[in-house]
């Protein structure tokens, strides 16, 4: 899984899409009545918001180090990411399925019903094209791997959100199109709100996954596990270099890694050669490997060799 950023016109395209389609939602939901159709609205205005919250996720973390964040705001990204979950969770599915309890309890028949099926066709139309968008690259970022597994091993949460967003608000539309119809065909309006319900549970399922991955984000993974072993490789291969010990790896952003060695030198050299040789090391692995941003070498202890 490729852990270099994904650009932002993804997000872009997504962002207009889902604004576009929060003004139609509600015009349409003013128009019939639809309860589904206000919660696809607030729907597209939590992903609409979601998308600029990742925007300036990506924003804040480019920021340079300074005197309290020594190690630069990489995990900005992260905790955007872990807030946009929230928001999915709270606003997308708690208002649709609050909405659904309300149009169960006091239902009401839904007029100009052409209207509503008219503007879900739209929605549906540009959620596709936005969806697309993320799946193609999406799809180039995660390589052979399976979506699950490139999912889970993704640096960059910008990437799946945005595709698991669009793909859940495609199933909501198809929910609410659904919902709607079979209240017209018995008569009972409730069923539009059960539709509502449906479309909580989606978000919701949807909130929790993302939840989960940007949390394990946030908290610091590892880098990618052949990339721990290009840099054992590139150490090894120095003839002043005895043996390697624990190589420890996190992402503070999906470009930005921090790494450090343990590494055992020739007893024979000294320090000037040892200090020569890791500055060698720093900057060979750096060139090679540039989300490599920092590295930090100490020498193989008595402790590592199981000692004192």
């Amino acid at each position: 899984m490729s852990a270099a950023g994904h650009g932002n016109r993804t997000i872009w395209i997504a962002f207009g899409a889902n604004l576009g389609i929060a003004v139609a939602k509600f015009v349409a939901a003013a128009i019939t009545g639809s309860s589904a159709m206000l919660t696809e609205g607030v729907h597209s205005v939590v992903d609409s918001t979601n998308q600029l919250l990742l925007l300036w996720g990506r924003r804040a973390a480019k920021r340079p180090a300074d005197e309290n964040h020594p190690f630069g705001y990489g995990r900005e990204l992260y905790f955007w990411s872990f807030v946009v979950a929230v928001l999915v969770f709270a606003l997308g599915a708690g208002v649709s399925i609050y909405e659904g309890i309300i149009h169960i309890a006091e239902p009401e028949p839904a007029v100009s019903p052409l209207v509503a099926y008219g503007v879900l066709l739209i929605a549906f139309l540009l959620e596709g094209g936005s969806t697309w968008e993320a799946f193609k690259e999406f799809k180039i970022a995660k390589g052979k791997l399976g979506w699950i597994k490139a999912i889970q091993q993704s640096k960059d949460p910008t990437g799946f959100i945005v595709l698991l967003e669009n793909g859940a608000a495609m199933f909501g539309i198809v929910a609410a199109a659904v919902g709607l119809g079979v209240s017209q065909w018995t008569g009972d309006p409730r069923y539009d709100g059960a539709a509502s319900i449906i479309i909580g549970a989606i978000l919701g399922v949807t909130a929790f996954f993302l939840a989960y991955e940007s949390k394990a984000l946030l908290i610091g993974e590892a880098a990618d596990p052949e990339l721990v072993a290009a840099i054992h490789a590139l150490v090894l291969e120095k003839e002043a270099v005895v043996t390697i010990g624990e190589i420890l790896t996190v992402h503070s952003a999906p470009d930005q890694i921090m790494a450090m060695l343990a590494v055992d030198f020739d007893d024979s050299i000294s320090a000037r050669e040892v200090e020569r040789l890791v500055c060698q090391i720093e900057d060979e692995t750096q060139a090679k490997f540039p989300d490599v941003t920092r590295l930090y070498i100490r020498p193989f202890s008595d402790a590592d060799r199981g000692g004192c």
